[in-house]
């Protein structure tokens, strides 16, 4: 089972806390993948979301996990339920984040969290040794950044490998 561990006070701010819904969730990943997955269905349970359906690479799993685990009051990611290309996503640890540390991603992809002070040329200089390589992490996160000079402390990301 794969279960990965997020920054639960850090996030957009997508859910009604009052009436959390899992459509919401649904859509938003949807939507920052850019309708590139269509059989996804979420299940919000507490503050754990599980991912449930069929994507076609790891990259769009490793986006699917993060638009899901980077919205506000969510914990935890479980992607047990989830078909790499047809596969079942097994053989997974689970996983957490520290701020400012990296863990290995389900795919070819290093998770990062993101803490104060943090640029992404700074964070490409760190992990490739180069800052000018911030624009591979910038689209490497579509969807789940949308502005470089935009991010934020909790939020965590993909570094791919070069």
């Amino acid at each position: 089972m794969g279960l990965f561990e997020f920054v639960k006070s850090a996030g957009e701010a997508i859910l009604n806390q009052k009436n959390p819904n899992s459509g919401d969730v649904e859509n938003h990943i949807k939507d920052g993948l850019g309708g590139a997955v269509k059989d996804i269905a979420v299940d919000l349970i507490g503050n754990m979301i599980k991912l449930k359906g069929n994507v076609d690479s790891n990259d769009l799993l490793e986006k699917a996990i993060l638009l899901a685990g980077n919205i506000k009051g969510v914990e935890k990611v479980d992607t047990s339920g989830l078909n790499v290309a047809g596969a079942p996503v097994g053989g997974q640890q689970q996983m957490g984040t520290k701020p400012g540390g990296g863990a290995s991603g389900p795919g070819e992809s290093t998770f990062y969290t993101i803490v104060k002070g943090d640029t992404l040329s700074g964070i490409a200089k760190k992990f490739y040794g180069d800052g000018n390589k911030y624009h591979q992490i910038f689209e490497a996160n579509r969807g789940i950044i949308k502005n470089a000079d935009l991010i934020y402390p909790g939020q965590t990301i993909r570094i791919p490998k070069v």
